[in-house]
């Protein structure tokens, strides 16, 4: 699925309570009354079944290392269970079950436990603070301890630092930052899902909806980029079925950031059923990228859609000497804009884009070329042509989401936005659903231009074809 690492969750008491690491996987299993599960691993993973708790999960990250898989170790819990609740007793520091110098200790035992351990490359200190206990002042205290112990146990993880009201917000570091003895290995995480980010997707305007929430992440957290931070979306996630409106909205507008800003990022969850969740047994998980069980991938459309967020556009480890161009990027279908002979665009995957350079002047000029993307009449594909002097040679972002490309005709003034067709056709039509209306759907028409610095595998050249098949909008999201 193109994937090169695992946020592989621990709960502390896997490394503070002995009774609980040393139980037997099969006794583990059959105590919750899994006779099922304890067959399974008895035909799949035989070696498994009589090991310690504690030695299955290493087991687990080395079966991740032969396959050369990194880790990120998350410590999601105290107690091992479902994760999470604000009165669950594992929310904050002097909660129920979440007492400092427990967690401290378990911070400094998984971080020696993996010390020489290659592929475990940074440890998460703690998913998702919050409920009544949470407060700014502890925060500072106790996470910049935990971060020293990790960092002492183990110089050659990164540190990655969690934000409070299950990880939504970072704002409080914008003016006042944390002092730790060590640089060069600190990173912060952000969670950020539709359910959670303040949007009403499914009853306003999706371009209105999708300014406002991207402008609350940013406030939040994403202000941490800017400031020069390493940023890690640890959580994002949505109904793979895609029957979920809301859902679907909320997941364009995310990938349109990502792309844009770059993002590190993890999805919620590869796991496509859970042995036992809140009490159910083989519970489904319909965040799941993987299907109930576990042999296929729940919604194959998605993996193609997120393919060009695989890699990065801007770094680290592109050459720092690549010259920066423009990509244009459409969210809906995961794929760029391409050349397409003899003069017009087309959809195409984003490892073969064209670099464009978006001016000043707000023309998209295809680099080297000295040809511009310009609009002939409404509802015909947008072409390449040489004189960019004229007003249909000039593209602004229009709509409060910013994504609507948009030009005005030459010869009449009407205005018209890049639409993306089916069949992967880049034509100039009427812009649509710009603001108020809450049941219109603009994500065909919505483009992000990003910055990249990616080698250009297919040059600048207009003879230039894409080789990709169609998209449909239908089956992106389904």
């Amino acid at each position: 699925m193109g994937f090169n690492c695992v946020r592989l969750t621990w709960p502390t008491y896997l490394a503070t309570n002995s009774t609980l690491a040393n139980l037997p996987l099969r006794w583990s299993l059959e105590r919750l009354g899994m006779l099922e599960s304890v067959a399974g691993v008895r035909v799949n993973n035989p070696g498994l079944l009589d090991l310690p708790l504690i030695d299955v999960f290493q087991e687990v990250v080395s079966a991740l290392a032969r396959n050369s898989i990194m880790v990120v170790l998350d410590n999601q819990m105290t107690t091992p269970g479902w994760c999470c609740s604000r009165t669950d007793g594992n929310g904050f520091f002097g909660d129920k079950y979440f007492d400092p110098e427990e967690w401290l200790n378990g911070l400094n035992t998984m971080a020696t436990m993996f010390r020489n351990t290659k592929n475990v490359v940074a440890m998460s200190l703690r998913n998702e603070l919050r409920g009544p206990y949470q407060n700014v002042s502890l925060w500072y205290r106790y996470m910049q301890q935990g971060a020293e112990v990790v960092h002492e146990a183990n110089p050659g993880v990164l540190v990655i630092l969690s934000g409070l009201d299950f990880d939504n917000t970072l704002s409080f570091l914008f003016s006042n930052p944390v002092h730790l003895s060590f640089t060069g290995k600190l990173v912060f995480e952000q969670h950020w899902y539709g359910f959670s980010d303040e949007g009403n997707w499914e009853s306003q305007n999706q371009n209105d909806v999708c300014g406002m929430v991207v402008g609350f992440i940013k406030m939040k957290g994403l202000f941490l980029l800017q400031q020069g931070w390493p940023l890690f979306l640890s959580e994002f996630g949505f109904d793979m079925s895609g029957t979920h409106i809301g859902d679907n909205r909320y997941l364009t507008c995310f990938l349109s950031v990502a792309a844009e800003m770059d993002l590190d990022w993890a999805i919620w969850a590869l796991q496509g059923s859970y042995y036992i969740r809140e009490g159910t047994l083989a519970y489904d998980e319909s965040y799941g990228l993987l299907s109930w069980d576990w042999c296929t991938a729940r919604n194959p459309s998605f993996i193609k859609r997120i393919n060009a967020l695989q890699s990065a556009f801007q770094g680290p480890g592109l050459p720092n000497s690549q010259e920066i161009y423009n990509v244009i990027f459409h969210p809906l279908s995961g794929l760029c804009v391409l050349v397409k002979y003899p003069k017009g665009v087309d959809l195409g995957s984003c490892g073969e884009s064209n670099a464009w350079n978006y001016t000043s002047g707000y023309e998209l000029v295809l680099k080297a070329t000295g040809q511009c993307l310009q609009a002939e009449s409404v509802g015909e594909m947008a072409k390449l042509g040489t004189d960019c002097s004229k007003s249909n040679s000039r593209w602004q972002l229009i709509s409060n989401s910013g994504m609507h490309i948009s030009t005005e005709l030459t010869k009449d003034g009407t205005r018209v936005c890049l639409d993306a067709s089916p069949d992967g056709t880049i034509t100039t039509s009427l812009c649509k659903c710009l603001t108020a209306d809450p049941n219109c759907n603009p994500e065909s028409q919505w483009f992000k231009i990003i910055l990249s610095s990616r080698g250009i595998t297919g040059g600048t050249s207009i003879l230039q074809v894409s080789s990709l098949g169609p998209w449909s909008p239908a089956s992106s999201s389904s």
